[in-house]
């Protein structure tokens, strides 16, 4: 496996703890945390160039870390969040298709 493939892995895991501890600090709730990472897959997805010359698993490479992040947030516990290979498992699972896809 690329070595850049690792570090990702450990930055979205990171990221997602982040994320978590906010929740269980109390400072954003989950809704909070996940209405921005929704923001965050529209806006990836929302970019012209991303919708007229990207093909639809370049979309999904663009969108994976907002869709990882929202998938971690809503399966997490106060202290623990689910590994990186049963959320990416998830995120292929419950992507919707894009309107070129069908």
């Amino acid at each position: 496996m690329n070595v850049s493939n690792l570090q990702l892995q450990g930055l979205y895991l990171a990221i997602a703890s982040v994320n978590n501890a906010l929740v269980a600090k109390g400072l954003l709730t989950r809704a909070e945390v996940d209405v921005a990472l929704k923001r965050a897959e529209q806006t990836a997805l929302g970019d012209d160039r991303v919708m007229e010359d990207m093909n639809p698993a370049n979309r999904d490479a663009v969108a994976f870390a907002p869709r990882f992040l929202m998938l971690a947030n809503n399966s997490a516990s106060e202290t623990e969040i689910s590994g990186f290979h049963e959320l990416a498992k998830l995120v292929g699972q419950t992507k919707d298709h894009y309107p070129d896809e069908v």
